[in-house]
């Protein structure tokens, strides 16, 4: 049997299964649009900074998700498609749009929900946070989080920038 990586396969069931799953993870409460996303390094882990207004909630990914956010965010390229350019290919191949992106926490963990659509018809997927806000970024998608989870998790973008202070921006 073939070995595939679990982004691989999630890509590969996304377009085998067009229709056919669904995620349960809705609003529970009222959605605020994040207005700006953000790539650090803190000196445990690169940090993805989801900000609204003057609060933020910071997600740990791994490097390479980082990478992938951070050079959609700025327009690079890299010389080999990462695995995020490469779902972006295939979905855009299919005329599959993202719509939007909601972030959940349950647990102490993040969950990504992806909304998209195909001719009409819209599917949820369920994904790892870090995977679902890359992806919005490239598609240059609505990221949604719960109001509650903001007021809960969120910390002042000031407080933030004074913990990450010593830590490099990238």
């Amino acid at each position: 049997m073939k070995h595939y990586s679990s982004f691989r396969f999630m890509m590969l069931c996304l377009v085998l299964t067009w229709g056919v799953y669904e995620c349960p993870v809705l609003a529970t409460s009222q959605e605020v649009e994040i207005e700006k996303v953000e790539v650090r390094y803190l000196s445990r882990s690169p940090v993805v900074v989801l900000a609204v207004g003057d609060k933020a909630i910071s997600i740990f990914v791994d490097p390479t998700v980082a990478g992938s956010i951070q050079g959609a965010l700025i327009g690079e390229k890299f010389p080999r498609p990462l695995s995020h350019d490469l779902m972006q290919s295939i979905l855009k191949s299919y005329d599959i749009k993202i719509d939007r992106v909601f972030i959940t926490l349950r647990d102490g963990v993040f969950y990504g929900t992806l909304t998209l659509s195909q001719n009409g018809q819209q599917q949820m997927f369920d994904s790892r946070s870090s995977d679902a806000i890359a992806l919005a970024v490239h598609f240059h998608s609505p990221i949604l989080i719960e109001r509650d989870l903001l007021d809960s998790a969120g910390k002042d973008l000031n407080d933030l920038g004074r913990e990450t202070k010593k830590d490099v921006d990238i």
